[in-house]
């Protein structure tokens, strides 16, 4: 299998000459989704977790509601890139094939497989969790974060997201060049060690887009963390998700935007934005 990061020679100028040597970079890689014979999506990914991936696209993207329902995978590496090759257990596969026969033609964006807007907008069913979380328990998962993220350590160059079990710490991290294949490659391997996502939360490397809470709503996550700033979007798909939605989450703090009452407050004195549901 193709590794997930190449050692390149290259020149670096500085103001004082040039110098050469060697960096090592990530590999990127086509990577394409197939079910039941048909090619539903191509991504452009890190290859490696590509099982985790397989597993964590199709629960994400609603191919299926659970990972039993993959009766079979291949993973085919290919001259041109790698692909996962999956056949669906009935009664699944069937309505897989009846919603590709309804799609009119091949889409041309980044929202593969997709036939309407109302669909790419879909509001997944509001989280329904009583759990709750101490902001220790963020700052902890931050700082176990970086020293986990081995792939970036050698590259600088690719994202990540984990999952924080409470009692448990950090018990799973997944990085690849997208950060939606990052978390797509998480919830597969939280899918397959049957892990209870409702029990903990993920946090990622990068900004919170519409997609990422949409993902993070279709395996039950309560509570989604991130390193940098949400999109407006993204936050008003976890109000109406259910999930509560920190970003901007630093060493030394960090902001939240919905469902603050997930977030135990350490003193009384503390309030709470009156304007944060």
């Amino acid at each position: 299998m193709t590794p997930p990061l190449e050692r390149i020679k290259r020149i670096v100028w500085q103001r004082h000459g040039r110098t050469s040597g060697e960096r090592a970079i990530p590999e990127e890689t086509a990577v394409s989704f197939t079910y039941n014979g048909g090619s539903y999506a191509v991504m452009m990914a890190t290859p490696q977790d590509l099982e985790d991936f397989a597993h964590g696209f199709s629960v994400t993207e609603g191919i299926v509601s659970s990972i039993d329902e993959i009766e079979r995978l291949e993973v085919i590496e290919e001259k041109l890139g790698i692909e996962l090759r999956m056949w669906l257990a009935e009664p699944r596969g069937a309505a897989y094939g009846e919603r590709r026969r309804r799609l009119a033609g091949p889409t041309g964006c980044g929202l593969c497989g997709i036939e309407s807007l109302s669909e790419a907008m879909r509001k997944p069913p509001k989280l329904q969790s009583e759990a709750t979380f101490r902001p220790e328990d963020i700052m902890r998962a931050l700082d176990a974060l970086l020293p986990a993220q081995a792939l970036n350590r050698e590259t600088r160059a690719v994202h990540a997201a984990a999952f924080f079990l409470q009692g448990q710490g950090l018990i799973a991290i997944r990085e690849d060049v997208g950060r939606h294949n990052a978390l797509d490659k998480l919830a597969g391997a939280l899918a397959r060690r049957r892990v209870p996502a409702a029990e903990g939360f993920v946090v990622f490397t990068s900004r919170v887009s519409v997609e990422m809470i949409q993902k993070a709503a279709a395996i039950g996550v309560p509570l989604v963390v991130a390193v940098s700033a949400p999109t407006a979007l993204a936050v008003r798909m976890a109000e109406a998700a259910g999930i509560t939605l920190v970003a901007v989450a630093r060493h030394d703090g960090f902001e939240i935007y919905t469902h603050a009452q997930r977030i135990l407050q350490e003193t009384a004195a503390e309030k709470v934005p009156a304007h944060v549901a």
